[in-house]
């Protein structure tokens, strides 16, 4: 892919991402780069590969507006998009399947290679120490403390490993996942050995420490 068409569709997708959070340019920045070096080591097509991982969450920013799932919203755009630039024909349907596809938990089963791909950059995104850091920024953003944040870790992001479609993904998983047990141990440690519900508080429960 020519450096100065990358460029221009990164422009554009920018354009898309007033502010940082959870979802933001930022996260886009860091599934390109590992769209890059796994659809290396796996011999994707990266030109369906790149153009699906700039564009995979173009549709965040306004899915709570619209109500559309940001998957389809943004597979929309960037066909679009990619029609007005006249874009390779032949490879728009496989950029539009791998954005349709990229949740792990919604949307339809990734089929290609590159759609694979970007469904295991998306989820490395979520482990490992960024991973640790885009969970306590979603507490914040959801108004959740840090409890919110560790259910999330035991129940969704603990779990990732193991769902990993591509070996070069699986290898980086398992790295990032070492450190998001290490210190999933340690949180639940120091917060007194075991998680509280969100039903049931210290408080509620009667088991506030005397002094």
């Amino acid at each position: 892919m020519e450096n100065t068409e990358m460029q221009t569709m990164l422009a554009h997708v920018e354009t898309f991402f007033r502010q940082s959070g959870t979802h933001g340019l930022d996260h886009t920045l860091r599934v390109t780069r590992l769209c890059e070096e796994i659809g290396l080591a796996e011999n994707a097509d990266m030109r369906v590969l790149i153009p699906a991982a700039l564009f995979h969450d173009i549709a965040r920013p306004i899915e709570d507006e619209t109500g559309i799932p940001h998957q389809e919203e943004g597979a929309r755009m960037a066909e679009e998009y990619l029609r007005s630039v006249d874009y390779d024909a032949g490879r728009i349907p496989e950029i539009i399947h791998a954005i349709q596809a990229h949740r792990y938990s919604t949307g339809p089963e990734p089929q290609t290679l590159e759609a694979r791909i970007l469904s295991d950059a998306d989820k490395l995104d979520a482990i490992g120490a960024v991973g640790i850091a885009r969970t306590f920024m979603q507490a914040g953003e959801h108004g959740d403390g840090i409890q919110g944040a560790n259910d999330h870790i035991h129940e969704k992001l603990l779990k990732l490993r193991g769902l990993m479609y591509t070996g070069a993904a699986a290898k980086i998983a398992e790295r990032r996942h070492a450190l998001l047990q290490e210190f999933a141990d340690a949180l639940e440690e120091e917060m007194g050995g075991g998680r509280t519900s969100k039903a049931e508080s210290p408080v509620q429960s009667g088991n506030i420490p005397s002094h």
